[in-house]
């Protein structure tokens, strides 16, 4: 080989090298935008997030059929009407907030993610994408505006959705989108019967958490899995400085009419949760910020959010 040759193909990896090296930075996640899911019952589903849960309801400035029950001023959940054909599940996407919609877009598609040509902008000067994760599950990345109005909810049984989650089969390959490429940070693990079957990753620049639901199967949805299993999969999480206090609220309020736990418990990461579904069965779960217990199986490697 000569010298010209060595030459040539020495400044073609030290230039593919720089590229990787001086590509364009990950502008920061801060944490939950929101879930959006489907309703087969619109009146249910408004009196589920309405009036049991106090979220404020708002016009959908992303989908003109949608609607928005938010629990702060870039929190909600959006919900749409149900396809035809939909099957069992209820989930259309997961969206975190990000600081520059734009500068995330250039980054994942620096990456090698596949990304649209363009960003999404709504009436209230939001500014959104989409992309497909390593499972094919939608997730979304907002740019909230830059001065959102304050919502009214005074009924409110929590004013911070503090994780989603949602069904999936292989840790690995996610990992490699939300750890690997976006900069989530390991927060808790855990499992019964010696198995993973929730796994926590914080967002890079916040205290919010994605929750890997983990289940049978290599992918899809399980056939034999119900519409109600899996609304326990895909979820919400309002936090709480005291749930069995937040469900005195509810409880005194005659605001459980619906499907929901007993009583509020413990679980296996020692924090308090109580559970509520809304029609078709996604669940919203109430969790404490803190735990009161020691959680099983995993120790949490990174700080608690907070209200």
């Amino acid at each position: 080989m000569n010298s010209r040759l060595l030459a040539a193909l020495a400044f073609s990896a030290f230039a593919v090298s720089a590229v990787a090296q001086n590509g364009p930075a990950r502008p920061k996640i801060v944490g939950v935008s929101h879930l959006a899911v489907y309703t087969s019952d619109a009146a249910g589903a408004e009196h589920f997030y309405k009036d049991t849960l106090g979220a404020a309801k708002l016009p959908d400035p992303e989908d003109p059929k949608g609607v928005r029950y938010a629990f702060g001023s870039a929190q909600f959940v959006e919900v749409l009407p149900l396809p035809s054909g939909k099957g069992v599940s209820r989930l259309d996407h997961a969206a975190w907030n990000t600081e520059n919609a734009e500068a995330m877009r250039k980054y994942l598609a620096a990456q090698g993610w596949k990304t649209p040509a363009k960003l999404e902008k709504g009436k209230d000067g939001s500014k959104w994408f989409r992309v497909l994760d390593p499972e094919n599950n939608t997730v979304e990345f907002v740019q909230p505006p830059a001065h959102p109005a304050a919502i009214n909810a005074p009924n409110l049984i929590g004013h911070r959705i503090m994780h989603v989650g949602y069904m999936v089969h292989d840790r690995a390959a996610e990992d490699k989108f939300y750890r690997d490429v976006l900069g989530f940070r390991p927060y808790w693990w855990g499992g019964r019967n010696g198995k993973t079957e929730w796994v926590s990753q914080q967002v890079p620049d916040g205290h919010d958490w994605m929750e890997y639901m983990m289940t049978r199967g290599t992918s899809g949805i399980p056939s034999d899995m119900t519409q109600r299993e899996l609304g326990v999969m895909d979820h919400i999480a309002v936090g709480e400085n005291s749930v069995p206090n937040a469900y005195k609220v509810l409880e005194s309020s005659n605001r459980l009419d619906g499907h929901h736990d007993p009583a509020p418990k413990i679980g296996a990461d020692g924090k308090y949760q109580f559970n509520m579904y809304d029609p078709d069965g996604t669940r919203t779960e109430l969790m404490n910020f803190h735990a009161t217990e020691k959680p099983c199986c995993s120790p949490f490697t990174a700080e608690d959010p907070s209200e």
